[in-house]
């Protein structure tokens, strides 16, 4: 079974990435074939200084790294470092409906909100499926809220292999050059609340971001928006923010305990929130200091980067060389 998934490099990873996605990657590359990629070339659209986007992009894979992606298992690279990426969106954006892209939650969430628009945001989804499609994925995983992406490149790949594969059935996905992937998620844990409540995500500035130094990291876990409720009154954990990410981290019966304490009464938010920063720092101090190890050497980081790449570049070409002979440009 192969797997593929990438991390836009536009900061530090968060609970969001980690629950969302980032978990699943570390537990399937021990199932199957692992392709993990730092998303650079999608970051132009947020980054425009050269010399962060650099840096943040080697910072991702340092924490691909820490979090416990084995290059030894898994293929880890730059998403500009491989060249067929580019080609290919071209040849599917050629194939791709207009009206498919304007469907895309990002580009009308940016309407709605009268954002500008530019070539890079409206075609996402194509980069995104050439990401997907070079590799020739089983599965992907992704958060609750991308799977749209995922219908979106089996519609790319299916326009394409309609338009020139004379053999593909539709019903089936046989007989086309390209292969329909399947989104894989968590249902429980796919969409992670931010510290206002909304969906965690850099773009609201609601992250926790677990290898955050410690002095922020408990300041962002302080913040997580609360009711006004007394603290000697009971409180409802169904509604509650900081319950909501407790669950991420707490056993059955500890989550069942700290429920009691909510119905309860007499326990302040505070007391919750110090709980959940403990159970982060009994969760990722080992990765962090993981973190540090390769942060100090970004050589070994980047000849993991420049492994991955030879390793990626060759499946990438061979389906490459397949789209291109199918569509008449070799």
């Amino acid at each position: 079974m192969r797997i593929l998934s990438g991390v836009k490099p536009t900061g530090r990873p968060h609970l969001g990435n980690y629950f969302g996605a980032i978990r699943q990657f570390v537990d399937l590359q021990n199932k199957g074939k692992g392709y993990y990629f730092v998303a650079d070339l999608h970051a132009l659209d947020e980054i425009r200084d050269s010399a962060r986007l650099r840096q943040l992009s080697l910072d991702v894979t340092i924490d691909y790294l820490a979090f416990g992606l084995d290059p030894e298992k898994a293929v880890i690279w730059r998403q500009s470092d491989v060249p067929e990426t580019s080609e290919l969106q071209w040849i599917l954006g050629s194939v791709t409906p207009m009206a498919l892209l304007q469907r895309g939650h990002a580009y009308k969430d940016a309407v709605a909100k009268d954002k500008l628009i530019d070539f890079g945001l409206f075609a996402y989804p194509v980069l995104m499926a050439a990401d997907i499609l070079l590799y020739l994925p089983d599965g992907v995983p992704v958060g609750k809220d991308q799977i749209q992406h995922i219908e979106i490149t089996r519609d790319i790949a299916t326009k394409f292999n309609q338009t020139y594969c004379p053999d593909f059935d539709p019903q089936t996905g046989e007989g086309g050059v390209l292969k329909l992937p399947e989104g894989i998620t968590l249902d429980d844990t796919a969409i992670v609340p931010g510290t206002d409540g909304q969906k965690m995500s850099k773009s609201y500035g609601n992250t926790i971001a677990p290898f955050d130094d410690d002095k922020p990291l408990k300041k962002s876990v302080m913040r997580v928006v609360t009711d006004s409720t007394a603290l000697e009154d009971p409180k409802d954990p169904d509604t509650c923010n900081v319950y909501a990410l407790l669950k991420l981290f707490l056993t059955p019966d500890e989550l069942a305990d700290v429920r009691k304490q909510y119905e309860a009464g007499g326990v302040g938010y505070g007391h919750f929130k110090t709980l959940l920063l403990d159970k982060i720092h009994e969760t990722f101090d080992e990765m962090r200091e993981k973190r540090r190890m390769f942060e100090n050497d970004p050589a070994q980081v980047e000849k993991i980067l420049a492994d991955g790449t030879q390793r990626a570049r060759e499946t990438a070409s061979q389906v490459l060389g397949d789209v291109k002979k199918a569509c008449g440009l070799s």
